[in-house]
């Protein structure tokens, strides 16, 4: 192992490296361009540009690239090297400034959802000096906001960036009531778990299923799944163990901080979670972690799966995002604090973020919404599609009684006013965790566990960040120039519990009673990203982001476009493969296991008209019934795809989802009936068992 602190970030471009090879001043100015956004004359970024070269060419590296997040959810670079021609036909490595702060990539085959047209191919990349500069592969590799020809953001860093802006502005402002005026900015933080599938590469390469969509399109299950809970925690295989260790060693190069490692409760399931660190920083690093997950497992003769349920019958993935608000003197705003003040100050910002849920739980619910994240939702630890607010029974108690004016009982009886009585100190963990709640307080941050395991956590904490800076700047707009604040405070939390309780449940997620008890509450139940999409541009949603200069509605519309566009487009590919493999793999497989046992009934005929066949016959009868309900199944779900209405992008999408997504359901149950009765060995692809127990 090597010395972790020597080669932590030694592929960043740091403060520790920007303080070695920067000059004091340009230092300065490239710090407070960090802090307040100010911009970069181009002499100071000549300088900077010209370090990063120096340094990146000692690291081995003789290309750069703006390193960005297009719509598509995964990351884009194309690189260009630092030669520059040289007079006798020789060349000499450069790296300007110019090329530093902006790139100008082929934007045409992005998803614009209608932003530029397709002959309008021009694109802007330009740096974003809060994320740091790293080298991957030989090439220094620039973190970019991308945008159009028109200006319009076609990325997800750039609204991102904004949203981190609206945050912090409305936050301040409620600070500076409380007194806190040394402080000048507020960072959301997150720490994203992410849990992935290992399976060895051999199997994986006879699933066309796996390499075409990522999930397992068919498959009975195994006799032995997660129901002796032996994998959660258990002990690491060694292969498993090896890639865990690379994996370390390759993020924190990078200066990703990497932590925690483990095995989850699926067979060939596993986690990795970060430390904490600024949500921008966080989401830059939850890419390269995806990247370098599937990177590193190649090496290992693995294949590292991100699909959100590549498994039925087991747990899917998730990514829990851990999202907090932390101001620049380094306090935690949702540290519960053990004065009067600090409960006072500590409530508003509870009180922000469940009014904020409880608004706008049609944006969290589609911050997670995506094609492999509809079968995920609802069971095996994953959340439901309903939002609820999990707060604990102890919090929750404390919020009911400034509700009531009534006396909470802690460590004696004490009427609970806001900014007189002390709240009690909660441990991190004040009550059991809620493994159904989509939205738990856990101590200090709020845990958002509905997101699915390969998306990008930008959305989520876009979402976040714009609608709790808009509860914010409502509760300063309310709270400034009050002469009794601490009355006022009073006042406005006991509203927003008032109001907004609606939104806090501390149940199981899972039950029917549940389903029921929501509707009577008016929560929303969107069960489908298709059913969920639609509220994205509802006129409030417009709005909303709008006012916090986030989104405008261009914008928010040709991401609604795309968000269909895509879910379509996902399960026409899936949909697509299950023909393709009924045809080519399963249909010839089942007639092979069907003329088997004809064979077997006439070999015993041959022996004596009075053996008995029975279950051969028997057998024989349930598969071809089978067979041909496969056929019929089969041949409607390829006629489906022939007749796909198109125009419209949400009337394509709903007839995915209702007339494709359940003729793939019904073909689905059909194969795995006979794969579940047939031979094993006329079996075309490997089975779960060999899928799920390939690493040993």
């Amino acid at each position: 192992m090597n010395n972790i602190p020597e080669i932590f970030g030694k592929l960043v471009f740091n403060e520790t490296v920007m303080k070695e090879r920067l000059p004091r001043e340009i230092y300065k100015a490239l710090k407070k361009t960090i802090r307040e956004g100010a911009s970069l004359d181009r002499h100071v970024a000549d300088i900077i540009a010209a370090a990063m070269k120096d340094w990146a060419i000692e690291k081995g590296a003789t290309h750069y690239t703006h390193w960005f997040q297009p719509m598509t959810g995964v990351t884009a670079e194309k690189h260009d090297s630092f030669i520059t021609p040289a007079s006798g036909g020789n060349v000499v490595m450069e790296f300007s400034g110019k090329e530093l702060i902006k790139g100008e990539p082929d934007a045409s085959s992005f998803p614009s959802g209608g932003l530029r047209a397709t002959f309008e191919a021009r694109g802007y990349t330009a740096w974003d000096p809060t994320s740091y500069v790293f080298i991957k592969d030989g090439t220094l590799c620039i973190p970019t906001a991308f945008c159009s020809y028109g200006g319009e953001s076609l990325d997800k860093k750039t609204p991102l960036l904004r949203s981190i802006e609206a945050v912090s502005k409305q936050a301040v402002r409620i600070l500076k009531l409380f007194g806190k005026t040394d402080v000048t900015r507020v960072v959301p933080t997150v720490g994203p778990e992410q849990e992935y599938f290992l399976i060895d590469k051999e199997v994986f390469e006879n699933r066309k299923d796996l390499i075409y969509c990522g999930r397992t399109l068919f498959g009975a299950p195994a006799p032995k799944g997660q129901e002796l809970e032996d994998h959660y925690f258990g002990k690491l295989k060694p292969r498993v163990s090896a890639y865990m260790k690379e994996l370390d060693e390759e993020l924190w190069k990078l200066g990703i901080l990497a932590k925690t490692k483990h095995n989850e409760a699926a067979p060939a399931q596993h986690e990795l979670a970060p430390i904490f660190t600024t949500v921008n920083i966080a989401t830059d690093h939850n890419q390269l972690t995806m990247e370098m997950m599937k990177v590193v497992a190649e090496r290992h003769g693995m294949v590292c799966l991100l699909h959100e349920k590549p498994f039925e019958g087991v747990n899917g993935s998730g990514k829990h995002n851990n999202w907090s608000l932390t101001t620049n003197t380094g306090e935690n705003l949702f540290e519960p604090g053990k004065s009067p003040h600090d409960n006072a100050q500590f409530l508003v910002f509870l009180c922000a973020v469940m009014s904020a849920v409880h608004k706008h739980q049609d944006l969290l619910r589609i911050s997670a919404a995506s094609a492999g994240n509809d079968h995920r939702l609802g069971g095996h630890e994953a959340p439901p599609a309903i939002i609820s607010m999990f707060l604990g029974e102890e919090l929750a108690g404390v919020l009911e009684s400034i509700k009531a004016d009534s006396d909470y009982e802690a460590s004696g009886k004490q009427t609970m006013k806001v900014g007189v009585n002390a709240l009690p100190v909660f441990p991190k963990d004040s009550t059991d965790r809620n493994r159904t709640s989509p939205f738990a307080f856990t101590g200090n941050k709020f845990e958002f566990r509905m997101l699915g395991s390969s998306a990008s956590i930008a959305c989520s904490n876009i979402m976040l960040n714009t609608m709790v800076a808009d509860e914010l700047k409502a509760f300063a707009d309310e709270l400034e120039g009050k002469n009794d604040f601490l009355g006022a405070v009073h006042a406005l939390v006991k509203r927003i519990i008032t109001e907004h309780d609606a939104i806090i449940f501390d149940g199981n997620g899972y039950s029917e009673d549940w389903v029921k008890e929501a509707k009577r509450r008016g929560l929303l139940n969107l069960e489908s990203t298709v059913d969920a999409l639609p509220y994205y541009i509802r006129p409030e949603n417009l709005e909303l982001f709008k006012r916090h200069g986030v989104y405008n509605e261009t914008e928010m519309h040709a991401r609604y476009e795309i968000l269909l566009d895509e879910y379509s487009k996902l399960v026409n590919i899936e949909a697509l493969t299950m023909v393709d493999m009924v045809k080519k793999d399963y249909s010839p497989a089942i007639t092979d296991i069907q003329k088997a046992l004809c064979d077997a009934i006439i070999a015993k005929r041959a022996v004596s008209e009075d053996v008995p066949c029975n279950t051969e016959k028997k057998s024989l009868e349930r598969i071809a019934k089978a067979a041909d309900e496969i056929t019929e199944v089969n041949t409607a779900l390829d006629n489906a795809l022939k007749n796909v209405p198109t125009g419209d992008a949400l009337e394509t999408a709903v007839y995915y989802r209702r007339e494709i997504v359940s003729k793939m359901t019904k073909l689905r149950s059909l194969v795995d009936s006979v794969e579940a009765e047939g031979d094993r060995g006329y079996w075309p692809v490997p089975s779960y068992g060999d899928l799920i127990f390939s690493i040993k």
